[in-house]
């Protein structure tokens, strides 16, 4: 469980980094750092279909975000920042990362379903009444087609959108530098 605090650590440590500097190249590593480990969280806490999914978003956000300024002229923003305006985004930040150890330390220990503590829970129903309600030949299958389709569809719409998104803006040439060229 001291792996989540030191991961949440590194979280802020590079969300701070990501507001603070100068260097817009840096800010976006330091984004990047933030979803990778968000991924990592999402891996140790059992939930692979979302960390495969955090991972593919992030990894296609951070490309657009590289073409986008890597492609333009965009000046750096320098000066004294405000005294107040930082103190409140660290202050914003304690809070938050203190809330965050707040929500570990009420979660159970590892290695103690909290679904078995339940009857009525629908992992139950899953384990009980899948392979008879659904007529699938795999509990894995049943739950992901059957029971979790909206959320599989979900995660698809996601994945699928970032892809095209990521598709549009990184092309080469527009439609209209291709109708000019004619």
């Amino acid at each position: 469980m001291w792996i989540f605090y030191v991961l949440l650590l590194f979280m802020v440590i590079a969300c701070i980094i990501a507001v603070q500097t100068d260097n817009l190249l840096s800010s976006i590593i330091c984004v990047g750092a933030v979803g990778a480990i968000g991924s990592l969280m999402f891996l140790l806490l059992y939930a692979p279909d979302i960390a495969i999914t955090q991972v593919v978003v992030e990894v296609l956000a951070l490309v657009v975000m590289l073409r986008v300024t890597i492609s333009r002229d965009i000046t750096f923003i320098t000066g004294d920042r405000e005294f107040f305006g930082t103190v409140t985004s660290i202050v914003i930040i304690l809070i938050i990362f203190l809330a965050g150890i707040e929500v570990f330390r009420t979660l159970p220990a590892f290695g103690v379903p909290v679904f078995s503590q339940f009857s009525n829970a629908a992992s139950q129903t899953y384990i009980t009444e899948g392979l008879t309600k659904t007529g699938a030949a795999n509990i894995v299958a049943a739950i992901i087609l059957d029971y979790r389709g909206y959320d599989t569809l979900g995660e698809a719409a996601v994945l699928f959108t970032s892809i095209i998104g990521a598709t549009v803006i990184l092309r080469k040439e527009t439609r209209k530098q291709v109708e000019s060229a004619r």
